[in-house]
């Protein structure tokens, strides 16, 4: 079983900046490829990011250039550096581990919100 914690949302301007952490228990945090999702109220869950196990990282077109997904294995954490901030990108961000394992599957964190209003 992997815990995941997300830490880091708030209100912000638009134009501003956020920093999300999500802290993963266990000891096999490297070999998953990790993702960030974000939901907007009346919207469905939207992939926003992802990062392999090798570092590997991918973007939605909505945020490519504003936004930075990294990991520190070291630490059992994986980042999204928001900058940029638009009204839209208000929503609850979530992040996923996928373990590549078809039995064990995926696991979700309970969510951070974040407010881009002036």
């Amino acid at each position: 079983q992997v815990q995941l914690v997300e830490s880091g949302g708030g209100l912000v301007q638009p134009g501003g900046s956020l920093r999300l952490s999500c802290a993963a228990s266990g000891s096999s945090f490297s070999r998953y490829a990790m993702a960030w999702y974000r939901q907007a109220p009346g919207k469905q869950r939207e992939l926003v990011a992802t990062i392999t196990s090798g570092d590997n990282t991918n973007y939605a077109d909505s945020v490519k250039g504003r936004f930075t997904i990294s990991r520190d294995n070291a630490k059992n954490t994986m980042y999204l550096q928001m900058n940029s901030l638009k009204p839209e990108d208000t929503a609850v961000y979530y992040c996923n581990a996928d373990t590549g394992d078809p039995i064990e599957g995926n696991y979700w964190g309970q969510g951070t919100q974040v407010t881009v209003s002036s």
